[in-house]
């Protein structure tokens, strides 16, 4: 009986992993330019991307928001004048599903105040976080590290700049090096140790 109840507990889980995420996702390719909008703890706030400053970034985050992964996501990393960061999903499988790393592109748009990019750490590791400047990151363009070359930009910040700047920035980078915490709790894990985080409520296309 415990066997079955544990195939029929794997088979759900499965279900619902499949709902989560599928791989054909990752093959979508994003409009030339689009629009979208995020809800958060703080307001809204909304973005134009265009494919052209980074193609496969930019199809990147079209996928994700299309597939709705930016639900109930902490804005975790609030550096004043520098970056505000997110992308760390609550739930584990989501997160690991959409790790795939993103092929690397040069930088075509510069890190001026409220562009986004991906944040990464190495050859092909764009995945799923992503930053938003707070301020004019132009360093972040040239800056050589792990063999590569700055951070290409995806986005901008269009509307509810205000808003951005509301974020919670009291922890600073403190939480930028606790990720791995962020990877295995979740929120359970910000929500008792760090409960002034700032969250993404969920994001979504809107119409040019």
């Amino acid at each position: 009986m415990r066997k079955i109840f544990l195939l029929l507990s794997l088979v759900v889980f499965a279900s619902c992993a499949s709902s989560k995420f599928k791989e054909k996702w990752l093959k979508v390719k994003s409009p030339n330019t689009f629009k979208a909008r995020f809800e958060t703890t703080k307001g809204n706030f909304d973005i134009v991307a265009h494919r052209a400053w980074s193609p496969n970034g930019v199809d990147r985050l079209y996928q994700m928001i299309k597939n709705g992964y930016y639900e109930d996501v902490a804005i975790f990393r609030v550096v004043p004048n520098f970056v505000a960061q997110f992308g760390i999903h609550n739930d584990s499988l989501i997160n690991k599903s959409w790790k795939k790393g993103i092929i690397d592109e040069p930088v075509l748009a510069k890190n001026d105040t409220m562009t986004i990019s991906f944040a990464r750490g190495g050859v092909n590791t764009r995945s799923n976080q992503i930053f938003i400047n707070l301020k004019n990151n132009k360093r972040l363009n040239t800056l050589k590290y792990s063999g590569v070359t700055g951070f290409p930009v995806v986005a901008k910040v269009i509307a509810g700049k205000e808003n951005v700047f509301k974020f919670y920035s009291g922890y600073g980078d403190k939480l930028g090096y606790k990720q791995d915490s962020i990877n295995k709790f979740g929120n359970s894990f910000l929500r008792e140790k760090f409960p002034k985080v700032d969250y993404i409520v969920k994001a979504y296309i809107i119409k040019n």
